[in-house]
């Protein structure tokens, strides 16, 4: 077991760098090597890294990186198009309500947890996170619209089920009186998150203005002194206000400084896959079967479940929206797997619970981490055949050195015998 620190992020780091490069040259999906050797180097296999024994740091730090990845998605957020917007408008709020109350039906019903741990499950379940659907989409090249729909879903539910399922948890520890207090929290938590992050994300675009144009390092520096401090602030005025917060001052950067916007997308996008590529591991290393034995095939028939009700939920959410065929459907009803932000919640949560002597928090724990599991591998294997099979994937162009290849050939051409006919071909095109 390892129990230094330094080793504990290093193999970690070593883990996620090994899975990235496993995937570039084989093929195969990045978030599910990812997932593949966090489990493998943790308690579930070689029981090499051990993430409890990071102690109280680990949790604050997981936030912040997490926040990197919501402000790269915010500031790639511009959703172009009233249909488009629309989409995305009609899915989130349907999922927020049908996905909430099947999550927690499933639970209660298939997996055995008690009513108020149930409710917990199902709003942590909402969270599609960017973490894991902006690779996949990149891997797979799905096409923009579609995948802009995906992005903006986990990063809007995101933060909503983060907010969400903390107050549940209040709820079923008795901090809460009823559903009132929860609803009046909820919007009090995800306005003021949303509202100090677009005061911020206004004030970080006045600043950038102000840097010369070969800046770049100091305005990488900038954002995230800026972004973390706001994450910080919000999370002590709001508890889970941080992530919403993040959000949306991508949002009011990318759609205010869209030039400058685009310089910092690389290296935002950058940092952003480093962040994935040492938490997925890190956190996945936290899973034991211990902890997903006792679920039996219970759990395993509500993970099941929950990813086939997707289709449901996305067919009610697609009513009255002409441009979505039922290949998109289809393919938005496959593809919801579940990242860091629901991992960490969950690991939080079964501790808040046991220090509360609150019997269930392992059997909660155990049947988010088994949601992880099944959506990343399942999903993840088969999202880009089906997207292939659906016709929904990007069509290369053709590099600059091919075009060039082939305008030297045509040219060629021209000059043997016959040539002045290609011409003449070419002239009349």
């Amino acid at each position: 077991m390892t129990t230094n620190s330094e080793l504990i992020w290093g193999a970690s780091f070593f883990s996620g760098s090994l899975a990235q490069l496993i995937a570039r040259f084989s093929g195969l999906p990045s978030v599910v090597l990812l997932l593949a050797l966090g489990l493998f180097v943790g308690q579930a296999g070689l029981d090499l890294v051990q993430p409890e024994a990071l102690g109280q740091g680990l949790e604050p730090l997981v936030g912040l990186l997490v926040s990197l990845v919501l402000f790269d998605g915010g500031l790639k957020l511009r959703l172009a198009g009233r249909e488009l917007q629309r989409t995305v408008i009609q899915l989130v709020l349907v999922r927020g309500v049908l996905g909430l109350v099947g999550g927690a039906a499933l639970a209660h019903e298939l997996a055995g947890l008690g009513w108020p741990l149930a409710w917990v499950f199902g709003a942590i379940a909402l969270a599609t996170g960017p973490t894991v659907i902006s690779p996949m989409v990149r891997q797979m090249r799905l096409l923009p619209g579609l995948a802009q729909v995906l992005e903006a879903e986990g990063l809007i539910l995101e933060p909503a089920a983060a907010v969400l399922a903390l107050l549940l948890l209040q709820l079923a520890l008795g901090a809460l009186p009823d559903w009132p207090a929860v609803a009046e929290l909820l919007l009090l938590r995800l306005g003021g998150g949303a509202l100090l992050g677009a005061l911020t994300g206004g004030l970080l675009v006045l600043l950038l203005e102000r840097l010369p144009a070969d800046s770049d390092g100091l305005r990488l520096q900038l954002v995230l002194g800026v972004l973390f401090l706001l994450v910080a602030g919000t999370q002590m005025l709001l508890p889970e206000g941080g992530f919403p917060a993040a959000v949306m001052a991508g949002v009011v950067v990318g759609l205010r400084l869209e030039q400058q916007a685009t310089q910092l997308d690389e290296l935002i996008f950058q940092l952003a896959q480093l962040a994935i590529t040492v938490l997925f591991p890190l956190l996945a290393a936290d899973v034991s079967w211990g902890e997903l034995s006792p679920l039996g095939w219970g759990g395993v028939a509500c993970v099941l479940c929950l990813m086939l009700y997707r289709w449901l939920v996305v067919q009610v959410a697609g009513l009255g929206i002409g441009s979505l065929a039922w290949r998109e459907k289809l393919m938005l009803s496959w593809v919801a797997p579940r990242g860091i932000v629901t991992a960490a919640v969950a690991s939080l949560f079964a501790l808040q619970l046991d220090a509360a002597g609150v019997s269930g928090g392992g059997s909660l724990k155990g049947l988010v981490f088994l949601t992880i599991l099944l959506s990343v591998g399942l999903q993840g294997f088969s999202a880009p055949w089906l997207a292939q099979r659906l016709g929904l994937v990007q069509v290369e162009a053709p590099s600059e050195a091919a075009l060039d290849a082939a305008s030297g050939l045509t040219a060629g051409l021209e000059q043997q015998p016959g040539g002045e006919q290609i011409g003449a071909l070419k002239a009349a095109e």
